[in-house]
């Protein structure tokens, strides 16, 4: 792994995917609650249209914001663009304390021969400036996962990568879909339990490489050792014997 490489997944590691976002223009703080139902939205072979929920259950109106992105990952980093393949509606809506409100998200164009990712960003509108009051709000962001009308499927390879002193999981994904990876354990031959840094993102996205910093705590493991990794996906548990690189 390059240095720039280095950098980019352990700045990767630090990221939500929920951002609260903070007003510095005082000393007390007001905030809404806001939640959405599902966490994720998965679009079946030839299904165009889902609905999120998103409820207040603040004590006041707030409004809210809802964009789509096309959403892809390079260098393990999540990237998003501005897309048209995705409609929002209402794009734009005033929620009452206590009430719901159902937004409907259409997809333009079916996928042809990969599974298509977006990302429907959901943002509280701020309420108007207030002396002294700080302003706290959210930012949710939700994937949608829209599947082809052919069967595909994620096909993840692991290896481990060393470098100055950095251990680090890499996982590529060469099939055509994505796979959810979490309670990632590494074991060494001597016993040893490797574990991932807990904020590492756990999706790997189609013909994506992804990375996770590992904690070691000192250990450092050797090219020669026979390593073993176990963890949970969406296809099931995953057994699979890891290599070791050394990267200058």
């Amino acid at each position: 792994m390059t240095s720039l490489n280095l950098c980019r997944w352990m700045a990767a590691a630090k990221r939500l995917i929920a951002i609260l976002v903070i007003s510095l223009t005082g000393a007390a703080a007001r905030a809404q609650m806001l939640s959405v139902w599902p966490v994720n939205i998965f679009l079946p072979p030839g299904q165009r249209a889902a609905t999120l929920s998103v409820t207040n259950s603040g004590n006041s109106v707030t409004g809210i914001q809802v964009r789509a992105y096309a959403w892809n990952q390079k260098d393990g980093d999540d990237q998003i663009t501005a897309t048209r393949m995705v409609i929002a509606s209402p794009p734009l809506a005033s929620i009452p304390p206590g009430a719901t409100q159902v937004v409907r998200l259409v997809l333009r164009q079916l996928p042809q021969d990969r599974e298509s990712t977006y990302r429907v960003l959901v943002d509280q509108i701020p309420p108007p400036a207030e002396p002294g009051v700080v302003h706290m709000v959210l930012r949710l962001s939700i994937p949608i996962f829209a599947e082809p009308r052919i069967r595909v499927a994620a096909q993840v390879k692991f290896h481990m990568e060393s470098h100055i002193g950095k251990v680090v999981l890499v996982g590529i994904n060469s099939g055509l879909s994505h796979e959810t990876i979490r309670d990632i354990v590494i074991t060494t031959g001597d016993g040893h339990k490797l574990k991932t840094v807990s904020s590492s993102s756990p999706y790997i996205l189609a013909g994506t490489t992804q990375y996770w910093l590992l904690e070691t705590q000192g250990y450092l493991p050797q090219t020669s050792e026979a390593l073993q990794l176990t963890a949970h996906a969406l296809s099931g548990v995953i057994h699979q014997q890891v290599s070791v690189v050394m990267m200058p």
